[in-house]
C-alpha cells in the first residue's frame, strides 16, 4: 500500500476545479479506436472511502485481457483531496488513483474506470481526466446513467441504446447480462465508443459489471479497511 499526499497546487475551490476541468479537457484525444479488446492488459481502478476518518483508498488490478487471469495488483490510501461537489468527483479521486496506477510492476495498457468520461455534464469525467493526465486509453463503465437519458435496450447480452444529453450521443446503455440492468459506457481517452464498448462485454463474461471493476472494488475496500496510521507502505505485487 503507497501512502498518498494531496500534490500542492491541488484545486481547494470548486472555481478552481473546474478551470482545470476547462484546460484540459481540450486534450482528450477522440479519434483512437485504441487496443483491440482480448489483447494485452486491461486494468480495473476504483476508490473507496471512509469519511469519518477523511480517507480514501484506490486500487488498481491489472488483467490479463485473453483469460481475465490477475496480472498484478496495487493500492494506495490518502486524504481525500477535494470536497464532494457533483460533477467534480475527479478531484476526490485523481491523486490517490494515480498512486496506485503509478505503484504496478507492470504497464496498466487499457484503463477502465468505474465511472464516467464523456458521459459527464462538462464531457470530462474521470476516466478522461485520468486519461489525459497518464496518456492511457481509458474508458468508463457507470453503474447509473447520471443525468442522461436513454431507451431500454433490448433484451439480450450486447444489445445497446445511446446515452443522450439532447441529441448528443454521449456514451451507450449496454445490456451485459440478458434481461439485467444495462451498464453506460463512456469514452475517455484514447479510444472509440464501439471498442469501448465491446471491452466491456469481453470483461463482463458471467456478471453485470465487468471484471475490472469487481476486482478493484474489493480490492480498494480491504485497502481501506486495512488502512491504519504506521502501516509500512506495500507496492504493487505481480499475481493474486
Amino acid at each position: 500500500m503507497t501512502t498518498v499526499r494531496t500534490p500542492a497546487g491541488w484545486p481547494v475551490t470548486e472555481e478552481e476545479a473546474r478551470a482545470v476541468q476547462d484546460r484540459l479537457r481540450t486534450r482528450v484525444v477522440l479519434d483512437e479506436p485504441g487496443p483491440p479488446p482480448g489483447t494485452g492488459h486491461v486494468t480495473g481502478v476504483d476508490v473507496a472511502y471512509d469519511d469519518e476518518r477523511d480517507v480514501v483508498a484506490a486500487a488498481a488490478v491489472v488483467l490479463d485481457a485473453a483469460t481475465l487471469d490477475v496480472v498484478a495488483r496495487s493500492t494506495a490510501v490518502g486524504r481525500v483531496s477535494f470536497p464532494y461537489v457533483p460533477g467534480l468527483l475527479a478531484f476526490r479521486e485523481i491523486p490517490t488513483v494515480l498512486a496506485a496506477l503509478d505503484a504496478l510492476p507492470c504497464p496498466p495498457g487499457l484503463v477502465v474506470c468505474d465511472g464516467y468520461g464523456l458521459a459527464h455534464p462538462r464531457r470530462f469525467g474521470l476516466a478522461s481526466h485520468l486519461g489525459v493526465l497518464t496518456g492511457l486509453p481509458t474508458i468508463g463503465v457507470a453503474k447509473n446513467p447520471f443525468t442522461f437519458t436513454h431507451e431500454e435496450p433490448d433484451t439480450p447480452r450486447g444489445s445497446t441504446s445511446p446515452l443522450l444529453a439532447g441529441r448528443e450521443e454521449v456514451g451507450r446503455a449496454l445490456r451485459t447480462r440478458d434481461a439485467v440492468k444495462p451498464v453506460f459506457v463512456s469514452v475517455g481517452h484514447r479510444v472509440s465508443l464501439d471498442n469501448a464498448c465491446a471491452h466491456t462485454l469481453a470483461l463482463a463474461p458471467g456478471y453485470r459489471l465487468p471484471e475490472t471493476t469487481r476486482r478493484a472494488d474489493a480490492l480498494c475496500r480491504r485497502a481501506l479497511a486495512g488502512a491504519a496510521p504506521g502501516r509500512p507502505p506495500v507496492q504493487g505485487e505481480y499475481g493474486a
